[in-house]
């Protein structure tokens, strides 16, 4: 493949990835600004920023090389960029407190990674969670950076994730979830309600950037979701739950498969169902963030994976052996 076309596909990096991040983009807004102004404006202004990215930090960036163009060019202080110049660098995260918890494997082969992901660790780096997200973490304990997700869970949602282990076979795995040819099945605690099993919940859901909680309205369904079965919780399990959350109602066990892959779809249907997950933060009322106690998880956890393997043919079944009480 020629130089060229390397640097126009989509996943290319004109730097590598560091310690399990990837380096960052921006783009310059106007012509005529130099790279040091121009990237010193950029990190002033992030919103979790490392308190030592400093002036001595953004010059040792300058002098080990790590401020690139798309196509390699390294910058110096005084390089005048053009406008709509991307721009690579390497971000300082600001500190964030470690997630307790760890990401057993429950697969490995030459292609994949399975693991049995925390609740409280997001998938990828995003707004404040970046170190300590399951993609970093894994990148950094295996020391294989091409590690990357075929699909996604919710931070506060545990279980099962599936990685791929090398860029030639990401987009087979990647292409099987976005097809959904993989079938998902999920594990809730809730109070005990008696639904005639199964059920199908339909319902139109949209999310706002920005916005914590989505929303149920009006409009053709788009979020389709199977309560497959309910099953009540024995005393030694309720008190258990009791125990990390106080007097609870009669809990049960609710099995859910997701059709479709809208964001807080099984949150918002449970919650919609008149059973909101225990734990839950978000739904039915929104929690602060500095409130957040990682003694105290949400109780949804992605439980099984099955798909017909995009390379191999064959039938794969992974299950998570994580406790709902993590």
């Amino acid at each position: 493949m020629g130089r060229s076309l390397i640097h126009m596909r989509k996943d290319f990096r004109p730097l590598p990835i560091k310690d399990g991040l990837n380096p960052t983009r921006v783009r310059t807004p106007v012509a005529g600004l130099n790279a040091w102004d121009f990237l010193d404006g950029v990190i002033s202004t992030q919103r979790h920023r490392h308190p030592s990215d400093d002036a001595a930090a953004l010059h040792a960036r300058f002098a080990a090389g790590e401020v690139v163009l798309r196509d390699t060019t390294v910058l110096r202080p005084d390089s005048i960029l053009p406008q709509g110049a991307d721009v690579y660098f390497y971000r300082m995260p600001a500190p964030e407190t470690p997630v307790p918890y760890d990401i057993p494997v429950v697969f490995e082969d030459e292609d994949i990674l399975v693991v049995d992901k925390p609740p409280f660790m997001a998938t990828m780096p995003r707004a404040r969670h970046i170190m300590q997200t399951a993609t970093v973490q894994l990148r950094r304990s295996t020391g294989n950076n091409e590690l990357s997700p075929a699909h996604r869970l919710d931070r506060l949602t545990s279980g099962i994730l599936l990685f791929t282990k090398r860029r030639e076979v990401r987009g087979a795995y990647q292409t099987l979830f976005a097809a959904r040819q993989v079938q998902k099945t999920y594990e809730a605690i809730a109070a005990l309600s008696p639904f005639s099993t199964p059920v199908q919940w339909h319902s139109h859901m949209t999310k706002t950037p920005g916005e914590i909680q989505g929303r149920l309205g009006e409009g053709p369904p788009n979020a389709h979701t199977t309560l497959l079965d309910v099953a009540p919780l024995g005393s030694e399990e309720t008190a258990a739950y009791e125990s990390v959350h106080g007097p609870q109602p009669p809990l049960g066990r609710y099995r859910l498969q997701p059709h479709t892959g809208k964001t807080h779809q099984l949150r918002l249907h449970m919650w919609e169902a008149g059973v909101p997950i225990l734990g839950d933060p978000v739904y039915p009322v929104i929690f602060p963030a500095e409130a957040e106690d990682m003694n105290v998880p949400m109780h949804l956890s992605s439980v099984r994976l099955e798909f017909i393997d995009p390379l191999s043919g064959k039938a794969r079944d992974f299950h998570s052996r994580r406790k709902l009480m993590a």
